[in-house]
C-alpha cells in the first residue's frame, strides 16, 4: 500500500500525533538517577532527601490506546472525489496515514467498516501486516455494487457493542448529518474522543467549458450521485443559472454541515485527494489539540472572552 512507501514523510507528524494522543495509564517501575531533559515533576523528593541527589520515578506504559479507524465503504466512496480519484483511494491513504502513525506511537489500530445496511468490525492489533490488512479491508469493500453510504450504521454499531473508550477516527463520505445521525454523532463524542476527516465531493454541475460524456448525447447525465442515482444532464448542467443556484446551495450546506460538527464539539477536516491528504491529517490532528485545550481550560473557571 502507498502507506509503506512513505514512511519518512510521514514521521514529520508524530510529533503532533504524540502531542494530540498522550497521556496513556502508566505504572511505576524504578527510581533512578536524575539526567537532564527529565521531567521535574517526575523527582521523587522523598527519596531524593534521603539519597542526598535527584532521584525520578520511571514509569512504564501498562495500557495501549485503542484507535479505531471507522471508515465509510458504501457506494458513494466509489465516486469520484474533487480531485478526481476514486473516494476510497483517498479514504485507503487516510486511514493509512494515521493507523501508520497510531501504529508507530504503540497503539492498537483496529478497523470498523461499512454501508447503510451492514458493518465489519476487525478488533484492534498491532503491526504492518495488520494494518496493511485493514487497508485491504478498506480498498475492496466499498464498489459500485455495494448498498450507498450510511454512517449512522456504524455509529449505532460502536455504540452497541464496543467497550472501553476508543480514540475514533472517522473518514467518510461528504454528508449533512440528519437528526439521527447527530443524536448518535453526540452520543459518541460523549464516550470516546472523536475526529473526523471528510473526503469531498466531485461537483455535480459542470464548469462552462465541460463537454458532454463521449457517444452520450447532449441529454446525458454529466454528473451522476452514485448514491441516489440522480444525475444533471449536461444541457442543464452548464447554464450559468444553474450551476448559480447550485454553488450557492452546496454553499449554504456546507455551513450547516460545518455548524454540527461545531455544535458537537468534534474536530473535523475536508481532504479533496492524495496530495493533501497529510496536510489534512495534520490541520485535523491540530485541531483536535486547539479544542481539547481549549475544554480544559474553560473547565477551570477561568474567565471566556465573549
Amino acid at each position: 500500500m502507498f502507506i509503506f512507501a512513505h514512511r519518512r514523510t510521514l514521521t514529520l507528524l508524530d510529533g503532533e500525533y504524540g502531542s494530540v494522543f498522550k497521556g496513556r495509564s502508566l505504572d511505576f517501575d524504578e527510581l533512578r538517577a536524575y539526567v537532564p531533559g527529565d521531567e521535574v515533576r517526575d523527582i521523587d523528593w522523598k527519596a531524593t532527601a534521603r539519597h542526598g541527589s535527584p532521584l525520578v520515578k520511571r514509569y512504564v506504559a501498562v495500557r495501549r490506546h485503542s484507535v479505531l479507524l471507522l471508515v465509510d465503504t458504501g457506494r458513494n466512496m466509489a465516486a469520484q472525489a474533487l480531485s478526481g480519484e476514486p473516494k476510497k483511494d483517498i479514504a485507503v491513504h487516510a486511514a493509512g496515514v494515521l493507523g501508520y502513525l497510531a501504529s508507530r506511537h504503540g497503539d492498537d489500530v483496529g478497523l470498523l467498516h461499512g454501508n447503510a445496511t451492514a458493518s465489519k468490525y476487525l478488533p484492534p492489533s498491532s503491526g504492518e501486516e495488520h494494518l496493511e490488512r485493514l487497508l485491504r479491508e478498506v480498498d475492496a469493500s466499498a464498489s459500485l455494487e455495494a448498498p450507498a453510504s450510511g454512517i449512522a450504521e456504524q455509529l449505532d454499531y460502536v455504540l452497541r457493542y464496543l467497550k472501553g473508550r476508543l480514540l475514533i477516527v472517522a473518514v467518510a463520505d461528504e454528508f449533512l448529518p440528519d437528526t439521527r445521525t447527530e443524536t448518535l454523532m453526540r452520543r459518541l463524542r460523549g464516550r470516546h474522543e472523536v475526529l473526523w476527516l471528510t473526503v469531498r465531493d466531485a461537483r455535480l454541475a459542470a464548469g462552462p467549458d465541460a463537454e458532454p460524456i463521449e457517444g452520450s448525447g447532449s441529454l446525458m447525465a454529466e454528473s451522476t450521485d452514485v448514491g441516489t442515482g440522480q444525475g444533471i444532464p449536461f444541457s442543464l448542467a452548464i447554464n450559468a443559472k444553474v450551476r448559480a443556484a447550485y454553488a450557492a446551495a452546496t454553499l449554504e450546506r456546507e455551513r450547516q454541515r460545518r455548524e454540527v460538527f461545531y455544535r458537537l464539539g468534534i474536530a473535523e477536516e475536508q481532504t479533496t485527494g492524495s496530495e493533501d491528504v497529510l496536510t489534512s491529517v495534520f490541520a485535523l490532528l491540530e485541531k483536535h489539540r486547539s479544542r481539547a485545550f481549549t475544554a480544559k481550560t474553560s473547565g477551570r473557571g477561568g474567565t471566556r472572552a465573549g
